[in-house]
């Protein structure tokens, strides 16, 4: 198993830069090139190693011990629109390409019970604007970074039936970046000065659970359904300024005392529900149908707290979100499978509360890839392109834009994402 311990260390390394993505809300499933090519279509068919992150009980199916490891690169780009003082403003996102690395290990202990590994990321989030735009008071930049370790163990309780059960370790780290706008007093009257700059970074670990079933009805129809808990991810770190100053606007309550502190917080990712349909007419072409629930309305609002006193409630109040999602997969030659596929997620946000945060406002995905094999080598490549819908800031509250702005949305917000998987069967 030296090859095993040599793939899990790499895998670890891959990830300490972790992964940062535009995403409805900010839930990721970029798990492996051929998971994208499917639109996540593996949950029934569960037939490879990242079935550890899509749907851990199919990994009964794997015969001895398998690795798989590889990456995503995903580029968004967007313009944001706003009305500000009676003129129309717009800016664009920073362009960037955040990896999403991603590694699993199975091994077959015996007929009834496999054991696994997979390292890869659940969530993520990453915007950047100029730091004199015009929702500067709101967000400059802004990261979320999670990796998940979840060791797994699989049961196959009959020829019919596997269950899976993991224990999911996540690490995560989170920075923030904005403007304060600052006065000092001329006589009684405040007189505006250059903005502070307050910059945020934290991390933290938090602890969950994932389980999973297959059910293999016959040799065309299989069924899969996996739940993944939610994980309070518990923040520690530190808030520093660009000028460190105690002046009049603590006193307003406008800003904390801008004085370098340390802060915590933490933050509820919320649990999912998952089920996939397969159907396999044939021995070289499958379909898949399913469906993705998760429990968006935990994330009630983003509350970091600075030892200096000064509370940051962000409200949220997020609304439940669906996937839906649709995939074909076909071999026409023994070393060639084409894949392709297309999944719909719906609105999770509170346009109450919208802000720069998240630009986001529901998303088409359409997803081709293709796979080769030879000896025991397996190679996935896979494309997506994202169309994401606007969302209007016309009636938001959310802390930095309220008041700085009559009206806005965000428009032609898109992402590719590229993704490459290397695979070996001992």
């Amino acid at each position: 198993m030296k090859a095993s311990r040599l793939f899990v260390l790499s895998c670890l390394v891959w990830l300490s830069a972790a992964t940062s993505a535009l995403a409805e809300g900010f839930a990721l499933t970029e798990w492996s090139s051929r998971g994208l090519s499917l639109a996540g279509g593996l949950v029934g068919r569960a037939d490879d190693p990242s079935a550890i992150a899509y749907n851990a009980a199919g990994i009964t199916q794997l015969p001895g011990t398998q690795l798989m490891g590889g990456f995503a690169a995903i580029a968004p780009m967007g313009t944001i629109q706003v009305v500000q003082g009676g003129e129309g403003q717009h800016t664009q996102t920073k362009p960037n390409i955040w990896p999403a690395p991603h590694g699993y290990v199975t091994h077959q202990l015996n007929d009834r019970v496999w054991l696994g590994l997979g390292v890869f990321s659940r969530f993520g989030l990453g915007n950047e604007y100029d730091s004199n735009w015009f929702g500067r008071y709101n967000v400059t930049d802004i990261s979320l970074q999670t990796v998940s370790a979840v060791p797994t163990v699989a049961f196959k309780v009959s020829d019919v039936l596997s269950l899976s059960v993991g224990v999911e370790i996540m690490y995560g780290m989170f920075s923030m970046g904005s403007q304060i706008p600052t006065y000092t007093m001329n006589g009684f009257l405040p007189q505006q000065q250059p903005d502070n700059e307050m910059n945020l970074s934290a991390s933290g670990w938090g602890f969950g659970a994932q389980f999973g079933a297959h059910l293999r009805m016959n040799d065309e129809w299989s069924l899969g359904l996996t739940y993944k808990s939610k994980v309070a991810l518990k923040l520690l770190g530190d808030v520093s300024f660009g000028r460190q100053t105690d002046n009049f606007l603590a006193e307003m309550n406008q800003v904390p005392h801008a004085l370098d502190t340390n802060a915590h917080g933490t933050v509820i990712l919320p649990d999912s529900v998952s089920l996939g349909l397969s159907y396999k007419p044939l021995d070289n072409l499958s379909f898949e149908v399913g469906t993705v629930w998760t429990r968006w309305s935990d994330f009630k609002s983003l509350d970091i707290y600075f030892d200096s006193g000064y509370d940051a409630i962000s409200p949220k109040n997020w609304r439940d979100g669906w996937n839906f999602n649709a995939s074909v997969e076909y071999s026409p030659l023994d070393w060639l499978t084409l894949r392709g596929g297309v999944w719909y997620e719906t609105p999770v946000v509170d346009a109450t509360y919208a802000d720069f945060m998240i630009p986001t406002n529901g998303r088409t995905v359409m997803t081709v890839g293709a796979g080769f094999k030879w000896d025991n080598w397996t190679l996935d490549l896979a494309y997506a392109h994202l169309w994401i819908n606007s969302l209007d800031y016309g009636s938001t509250r959310a802390a930095g834009i309220h008041g700085q702005i009559s009206g806005g949305e965000s428009r032609d917000t898109v992402a590719n994402i590229y993704s490459a998987t290397i695979g070996y069967k001992f």
